[in-house]
């Protein structure tokens, strides 16, 4: 028999000062069997960044043709792929490709220190592509919040992010590397 997907629903409240934008969003994540808590975590974190009335998560893990998180238009056009992780070199073309935006973010700091030496020099003539790296401590720290049901406020200003809830607040200043 298989696993089942983890539902967690989210309650989130989002103060862009950069970007100006202010919203609350109603989410629902579904965990993958596979995925860690810190994954999770960090999806929702890389929304807020991106939050968008139209951007949406995808079936991520159990589908190899999607992000995890994209904003498609009404055409049906990818406007945003988001990928999580170190994907490599054929996925990274692929996605740059199809969408006008492509963004990766790195939670593993090890790993990604070496993914990014092996790969960083074969992608730089795609010109829509973002590579932000987050701390090492992101995940696991992104992961003492997490709760079946949960209310998170983010607040975001100067590239500088403040996730929390009633009891813990974390910072994180992503290290964007293209």
């Amino acid at each position: 028999m298989a696993l089942k997907a983890t539902i967690y629903k989210a309650d989130l409240q989002i103060s862009d000062m950069d970007r100006h934008y202010y919203q609350n969003h109603a989410l629902t994540l579904a965990q993958h069997p596979s995925e860690t808590i810190e994954r999770l975590m960090i999806r929702l974190l890389v929304f807020a960044m991106h939050a968008h009335d139209d951007l949406a998560f995808t079936r991520g893990l159990s589908a190899n043709d999607e992000p995890d998180l994209w904003l498609k238009l009404l055409t049906d056009e990818i406007d945003i792929w988001i990928d999580l992780g170190q994907p490599d070199e054929k996925r990274i073309r692929k996605a740059c490709g199809r969408a006008r935006e492509v963004f990766i973010y790195t939670y593993d700091q090890r790993s990604a220190e070496v993914w990014w030496q092996q790969i960083g020099n074969k992608l730089g003539r795609f010109d829509n592509l973002h590579v932000i790296a987050l701390a090492g401590d992101t995940g696991p720290s992104l992961a003492q919040l997490a709760q079946r049901t949960m209310t998170l406020q983010c607040s975001i200003q100067d590239n500088e992010i403040w996730i929390g809830d009633e009891r813990n607040s974390i910072h994180v200043v992503p290290e964007v590397l293209k």
